[in-house]
């Protein structure tokens, strides 16, 4: 395999990072969605109303990250762009087609009158997409993690296109990203809200987001044994690899603290600490492998003037795109401890003018 040059390195690590904000961001979106499904109790509409709350109106901007990982695929590894495109195209479509039906609903559920039993619908569209979304983007990871997107050129349309996407192992790699995405959001929305019943609400929610986040990695080591074999050597036999389980392990045991005793913005940062472990000890395991068994970061490289032209582009787009969201996230945001206030005019509560997601 051709050596992978410092700059495609350098632009390789960069689209782990976008991969990272996009988790601890847009991720936590897709979480709030699913406390939305799984409302229950008295307080459920309450729930509901303070989720939309949270997650508004911007939201929809944390998918710039997803769109920037994209770009620079296409633009810098034209070979893993094609091939993840190809082999994976089930589970793309479909995740594709939930983002999109997750947005509409959701701005349908926002401004619809509440009066219309429509809206009651929308909402549990918005709900199971984002519920679903999630789950097929885990499965695409672990399909990638697991050497199994290494198919042959002549076999069948399941060998091909389904089966190495659709395992035990990538299913429960798409359950454990639900449940990160779930604690993430019952976490920031624990930090948003201060009407005290619903601050329980949520700490209850991002404890049992925890417990299920452990159960189902120690599931995903479990089935993951018979995968690639690097990648499963390298997430126990590499010094660094060891050091972001370690890491990771001290920020979950720090969340889980925080959240018993209550202290919620230690809980937040400790999140995001610990589920970014998750994402670099996952990178740093399959590198340098891109897709394992097919493409490597040096295999896949674009030619140098393409990387250097991009990484310009890049720079100088992220000086303008930085400063942009964090003037619209402090403009959206910048009263972060007001209380909840319900607003109600029927059965379905219609949420005070929406703030901006993390």
């Amino acid at each position: 395999m051709p050596e992978a040059s410092p700059l495609a390195v350098g632009i390789a690590t960069l689209v782990m990072v976008a991969l990272n904000a996009y988790v601890v961001l847009g991720g936590a979106d897709f979480g709030a969605g699913v406390w939305d499904l799984l409302a229950r109790g008295p307080r459920a509409e309450r729930q509901r109303a303070a989720i939309a709350d949270g997650i508004g109106p911007i939201w929809e901007a944390n998918h710039v990250w997803l769109i920037f990982v994209v770009v620079l695929l296409f633009s810098c590894f034209p070979p893993v762009y094609a091939h993840l495109s190809t082999v994976l195209h089930i589970p793309l479509t479909l995740m594709l087609v939930g983002v999109v039906l997750r947005g509409s609903a959701f701005t349908f559920r926002a401004y619809d009158s509440t009066d219309s039993p429509v809206q009651r619908q929308w909402g549990r569209i918005f709900a199971v997409s984002s519920t679903v979304t999630p789950v097929l983007l885990g499965m695409c990871v672990g399909a990638n993690a697991s050497g199994a997107l290494a198919v042959p050129a002549d076999g069948d349309f399941v060998t091909r296109y389904v089966a190495p996407w659709l395992s035990p192992f990538t299913v429960t790699i798409g359950l454990l990203g639900l449940a990160v995405f779930a604690f993430l959001a019952a976490v920031y929305l624990a930090v948003e809200i201060t009407e005290p019943e619903l601050q329980e609400d949520f700490r209850a929610m991002a404890l049992r987001a925890a417990v299920a986040v452990a159960l189902l990695a120690l599931a995903g080591l479990w089935f993951g044994r018979g995968t690639f074999a690097e990648v499963t050597a390298a997430l126990t036999g590499r010094p660094l690899t060891l050091l972001f389980q370690t890491l990771t392990a001290i920020a979950a045991v720090t969340t889980l603290v925080a959240l018993w005793r209550r202290r919620y913005r230690v809980a937040q940062g400790a999140a995001i600490l610990q589920v970014s472990g998750i994402v670099w000890g996952w990178g740093y395991a399959q590198y340098p492998a891109l897709v394992p068994g097919v493409h490597t970061i040096g295999s896949a490289a674009a030619p140098a003037i393409t990387l250097r032209l991009v990484a310009i582009g890049t720079a100088v787009g992220l000086v303008i795109l930085l400063p942009s969201l964090a003037y619209l996230f402090r403009l959206f945001k910048a009263e972060t401890t007001r209380p909840f206030v319900r607003v109600d005019t029927a059965e379905h509560p219609v949420p005070t003018p929406p703030r901006a997601s993390r």
